[in-house]
């Protein structure tokens, strides 16, 4: 059992997946619906995150539900368009340089969303079945806890578990590095989840 596709290092056509993949999650969608709907400026409402929770907490919920499908489509888009030219080891290498790109885009000084969205987009084309239990899992516990930080990082991690059930082992090294940087990103929502202090989904903090 390998838990990453085959490698094929043979040329320099990564490289250029990884800067596909890196410029598409870099599209920091929710800024831009956020200005272009007249919402004001992201950073300074709620948590100042760029993602679809954020801009629930603009009261606008047109606004979160298009961020929540523009931020997973980027992710999809890129991985779909890598498999179909390059195979399984480029969509996974653009699934990862993707989910970066939301992190971390050169764009905003570096300063993204936490990458659910986008997480949920990537395992989405990378294998439906993942993607959909994952997904599951989010709505599930948002439904039963009504946190989305919660949400987040339980079907991050099960995405772990769900690639053993369903034997999608060669996604399993992707799904283990998804979860490190999806926990590093969240890493002060767990600290008040710890002290009981992290606010509900539609709050304005």
């Amino acid at each position: 059992m390998t838990i990453f596709p085959q490698l094929d290092l043979s040329s320099g056509g990564f490289l250029i997946w990884i800067l596909v993949g890196y410029g598409l999650g870099s599209v920091p969608f929710g800024l831009i619906l956020a200005r272009l709907m007249g919402l004001g400026n992201l950073r300074s409402i709620g948590s100042g995150n760029i993602g679809a929770t954020n801009v629930l907490r603009t009261g606008n919920k047109i606004a979160a539900a298009l961020t929540l499908l523009f931020d997973g489509g980027k992710g999809a888009i890129a991985v779909l368009i890598a498999r179909s030219l390059s195979g399984e080891f480029a969509a996974q290498i653009t699934a990862l340089a993707a989910m970066l790109g939301h992190c971390y885009p050169v764009w905003i000084k570096f300063r993204g969303g936490k990458g659910v969205a986008t997480f949920l987009g990537v395992m989405l084309a990378l294998s439906p079945l993942i993607g959909v239990a994952c997904c599951a899992t989010w709505l599930l516990t948002a439904i039963l806890k009504r946190i989305s930080s919660l949400s987040a990082l339980l079907a991050t991690a099960a995405s772990v578990l769900w690639s053993i059930i369903f034997a999608q082992h060669s996604l399993i090294g992707l799904c283990i590095l998804l979860c490190i940087l999806i926990f590093w990103r969240h890493r002060a929502n767990i600290t008040r989840l710890l002290d009981g202090t992290e606010p509900k989904i539609g709050s304005k903090s």
